[in-house]
């Protein structure tokens, strides 16, 4: 199947425009597109070298690519909404109603959705992320009396990468630990565990899926194979239930997801201001 080209261009790292297109794209099942972002468009020659690098790509493909912006300037913006495009901007889109509403302008202000203006909110990101980092897979344990929560579950089944997203995006105190075959052999938590139980939040997984996932890192391993997965996901939810941990299947969820399913389903209040 062809792909579609879709550029993501803007004048910081081009992760809002990526996570505002990618959220649109989702729309569109059966559809595969291209992904290029051009970051740190904050110059003249810049947006003249992404204006050129999209009309190659027009040509090269005979059909127009699909570009999302959040190009704050407006000079940026014209010369990147010359080229033979469909340009869809989101600051253009949402910030002329703001001000109608809100009846002031905008500063046009580059860099200010991921910039480091704030010291105190840079610094509690920075903290909570060298926390997850330090209390990840259950190797450091002495500093969860300070873990807003700690994720539990089975080998592989998303909980650093979790622990890594509600640190970065809500400033979040987020430890994991990993349940062994031991146990859930024995069918009861470790004793560091048990300490912490109102902090403890379980992840859990549909067996084919944990299968798949393990099998890339370690294929035609007892650690990847039906009977074991099955096992382990098995007895770990036993343990969650006797227990009373609430837990959340991320099989189909993405990080963001799950993040946001937990701050919701705790209560934990975040860090970082939106």
């Amino acid at each position: 199947m062809p792909k579609r080209t879709v550029f993501f261009v803007s004048d910081q790292t081009g992760v809002t425009a990526e996570t505002m297109g990618h959220s649109l794209l989702t729309q569109f099942e059966g559809l595969a597109f291209r992904a290029v972002t051009l970051p740190f468009v904050a110059t003249p020659e810049k947006a003249a070298e992404a204006r050129a690098r999209i009309d190659a790509t027009a040509d090269s493909e005979g059909e127009l690519p699909i570009v999302f912006s959040t190009l704050i300037k407006d000079e940026l913006r014209d010369e990147v909404k010359a080229a033979r495009a469909v340009f869809l901007d989101f600051f253009d889109a949402f910030l002329g109603p703001l001000e109608s509403a809100l009846g002031v302008k905008s500063s046009h202000a580059a860099g200010r959705a991921h910039g480091m203006a704030n010291l105190e909110t840079y610094t509690a990101r920075i903290n909570a992320t060298n926390f997850a980092i330090a209390n990840d897979d259950g190797t450091h344990t002495r500093d969860y009396e300070q873990a807003d929560v700690i994720l539990v579950g089975v080998s592989r089944s998303g909980k650093t990468p979790t622990c890594l997203y509600m640190a970065l995006q809500y400033g979040i105190y987020a430890a994991n630990y990993p349940l062994t075959e031991d146990d859930l052999e024995g069918g009861k938590l470790p004793a560091v565990l048990q300490r912490h139980l109102p902090k403890l939040y379980a992840l859990t997984i549909r067996p084919d899926r944990l299968r798949e996932i393990r099998h890339e890192r370690r294929p035609n391993s007892r650690y990847s194979s039906a009977q074991q997965v099955a096992f382990e996901v098995r007895a770990a939810e036993a343990l969650y239930d006797r227990i009373g941990i609430p837990y959340l299947d991320t099989t189909l969820c993405s990080v963001e997801e799950i993040g946001s399913r937990i701050m919701q389903a705790t209560g934990i209040e975040r860090r970082l201001k939106p």
